[in-house]
């Protein structure tokens, strides 16, 4: 996750020309895709302003609950495990919709004011365990270039081409094996990004921004040491780690399916497009209602990347009001499972791939050498063969040529 750019932009993968290839499920989306700018922003403008009633109550349905799950957790503990840990799971679906408004506090879009933005994106922050300011840095490099192959690797799900990974060495391709194995991507990794990751910078990183992370590690250890005088240092760990350990694994899910899914957008240089990253680059990640609530709403990624200055709670009213988003193929909780088969780019075929597609590529090179030495051999017998011939004119031409 490291490197700079302007405040829209992380990262991307799966289809022929973003406006030439389009599945036919979001052809209309394709069409909308090539009109200038202006043309989808008037669609997404009215969507874009931020309400404040409708903010607040989202900040008192999400953070108030997650108080009481914790003032049951410290209450019950000592009763039963079998009462708190529940509890803790239920708070991580919690966090997550904490995440997601310090998500939209990051992008400027949860309310109007920057400086309301700035204290509840803080504050969510520390309930989530990320720095701010600096999380924001790496977020926007990720608007900015999803789906496109040449910008790869900040704030994204590192995903090598097949060309990439053959050639690699043994040791780097075992290292990436090992960050796409489902248990690393979804269990360790979560848990190593919020508690250890996200407690460092970016060496690309501005001082503001390394200071956001300082800031933020002073405040996490407040948060720690006032909750582990109240309930116990080992109880109010344990339970951490399981409310985190909920948050941090279904986030990764999320963000994963939304840019690694069957027909998902990559391209290069100037073939890469921005409409057409945010409408086939982005996921439509259609959830169950309970879910969806809990996510903030963030399944309608397709709509974020297209304006990320729309408000969580704005999304679905604007995927519902035009054809642009109407059209765009979702995927279901079932068919998001599909997404776990997917390892490498395969980038003249323009899709997602397995491991084994890497395997089958690396044998049909191997023969393309075998074959090369046949032809070399048969070519060799060839001219053999018309070396002998010559030869034997080269004998009776000069007799003929004394007659």
């Amino acid at each position: 996750m490291r490197g700079r750019h302007s405040p829209l932009s992380l990262r991307g993968v799966t289809h022929p020309n973003p406006l030439d290839h389009m599945p036919s499920a979001t052809e209309k989306a394709n069409s909308s895709s090539r009109l200038n700018p202006s043309s989808w922003r008037t669609v997404v403008a009215p969507f874009e302003k931020p309400s404040t009633p409708r903010a607040i109550w989202q900040i008192v349905n999400t953070l108030v609950p997650y108080a009481i799950l914790w003032v049951l957790m410290a209450r019950f503990h000592s009763v039963s495990w079998w009462i708190s840990i529940p509890l803790a799971v239920l708070a991580g679906g919690f966090v997550i919709r904490a995440f997601i408004i310090f998500h939209d506090c990051g992008h400027g879009s949860f309310f109007k004011s920057r400086k309301a933005n700035t204290i509840v994106g803080f504050f969510c922050g520390m309930l989530t365990f990320t720095p701010y300011y600096h999380w924001r840095w790496e977020h926007n490099v990720h608007h900015a270039s999803a789906g496109h192959l040449d910008k790869r690797g900040t704030g994204d799900v590192r995903t090598l081409t097949v060309d990439e990974y053959l050639e690699c060495g043994f040791w780097a391709r075992l290292s990436y094996r090992l960050e796409r194995n489902p248990f690393v991507l979804f269990i360790l990794g979560p848990l190593y990004l919020f508690f250890i990751g996200q407690r460092g910078s970016s060496k690309d990183a501005s001082d503001r921004e390394r200071q956001s992370v300082h800031t933020m590690n002073l405040a996490i250890l407040l948060m720690v040491l006032v909750m582990g005088s109240m309930i116990g240092f080992g109880t109010y760990l344990f339970l951490q780690f399981i409310v985190m350990g909920v948050a941090g694994a279904a986030g990764i899910w999320l963000f994963y399916v939304q840019h690694q899914f069957e027909g998902v957008y990559w391209e290069r240089g100037e073939d890469w497009d921005f409409a057409a990253a945010a409408l086939q680059g982005s996921s439509f990640y259609k959830l169950p209602k309970v879910f969806q609530w809990f996510s903030g709403n963030i399944g309608f990624h397709h709509v974020h990347h297209l304006s990320s200055r729309i408000p969580n709670y704005n999304l679905e009213r604007c995927h519902n009001s035009d054809d642009l988003f109407r059209s765009v193929k979702p995927i279901t909780l079932l068919s998001s499972m599909k997404s776990l088969t997917f390892r490498l780019w395969d980038e003249p075929n323009r899709q997602l791939v397995g491991f084994k597609r890497a395997r089958e590529v690396a044998l049909e090179r191997r023969s393309e050498p075998k074959q090369t030495t046949e032809n070399e051999a048969s070519t060799s017998e060839q001219m053999s063969g018309a070396s002998l011939i010559q030869s034997a004119v080269d004998k009776i031409l000069p007799h003929t040529e004394g007659r």
